[in-house]
């Protein structure tokens, strides 16, 4: 008999252990749970939750700013004997990286390519003394305005060439590469420059001014505070009392890229308010 009660309780376990398992439920059943490890397919559509601190931008490279600059225009990108990078946009940017939570990038490399650069993402924003230009509106977007850049002309100190209109007697004008002097002293006459045959594109700033002190062209036209430095650096030279242009400056970014442009104006005008830009600004132009 006791054999018997025993047969009987275990098939009874059996029944009910098989009735709590319920069967295989159709695929979609409410309470269907996925396996560990693995994501629910219902679920797959969801956003992801990316936490009230990640950015709404995008970058070139996850948690790093790349700013493309040719670093050959003092006071605003340079190099240092180390090997590094300085200068007020050098500094204005790695400012605005920190306040977007991002480390710096500097790709130096020639003026019309760190426009480029931007232009086919190949870095995030560009700063090299650049200015806003129609032509430049159409193929890139720039930040707010951060300075004032005037167009001077260089020449030697015993140069017949004393004002601006003077430049039109100019055998050969030097200017650097793309920018914007550039552009202007190669238009035609009709639009107010003085022709490509008259004008000399060099790389760089530098190398025009030592194409001026070594007798190849008359006179340079380029930004007043790069101009301050290389007169200073080479005897025998001047820059004219007269403007040759009065430009704004502001950063380069990708056309379109809203998401970004926004991040950049709200870092740079909290830099304003708070001191921290006109300090880099003093710290590399002293007050005349």
């Amino acid at each position: 008999m006791k054999k018997f009660m025993t047969l009987l309780l275990a098939l009874a376990m059996v029944l009910s252990l098989a009735a709590c398992g319920g069967g295989d439920k159709p695929a979609g059943d409410a309470g269907d749970s996925a396996p560990a490890g693995t994501s629910d397919p219902a679920d797959s559509s969801a956003p992801a939750d990316s936490g009230t601190d990640a950015p709404a931008f995008t970058t070139v490279e996850e948690g790093k700013l790349h700013m493309s600059t040719n670093a050959a225009f003092p006071p605003y990108e340079m190099t240092t004997d180390a090997g590094g990078f300085e200068g007020i946009d050098v500094e204005v940017a790695q400012a605005i990286a920190e306040k977007l939570g991002l480390e710096l990038v500097v790709d130096d490399m020639g003026f019309d390519a760190a426009l480029t650069a931007v232009q086919t993402g190949q870095s995030d924003i560009a700063m090299a003394g650049i200015t806003v230009t129609e032509d430049r509106q159409q193929v890139m977007d720039f930040s707010d305005s951060y300075a004032t850049g005037i167009q001077v002309v260089i020449v030697k100190e015993d140069s017949p060439i004393a004002t601006v209109a003077d430049l039109s007697n100019a055998q050969m004008i030097g200017c650097q590469k793309a920018t914007t002097g550039y552009i202007y002293c190669s238009d035609t006459p009709e639009n107010g420059g003085y022709g490509e045959d008259h004008v000399t594109a060099y790389e760089t700033g530098a190398l025009a001014v030592m194409a001026l002190v070594n007798g190849q062209v008359d006179a340079v036209v380029i930004d007043n505070e790069p101009a301050k430095s290389f007169v200073a650096s080479n005897d025998g030279l001047k820059i004219l009392d007269t403007e040759f242009a009065v430009e704004d400056y502001a950063i380069g970014l990708a056309k379109g890229n809203t998401a970004l442009l926004e991040a950049v104006n709200a870092a740079m005008a909290e830099l304003k308010a708070d001191g921290t830009f006109q300090g880099i600004v003093d710290k590399y132009i002293t007050a005349e």
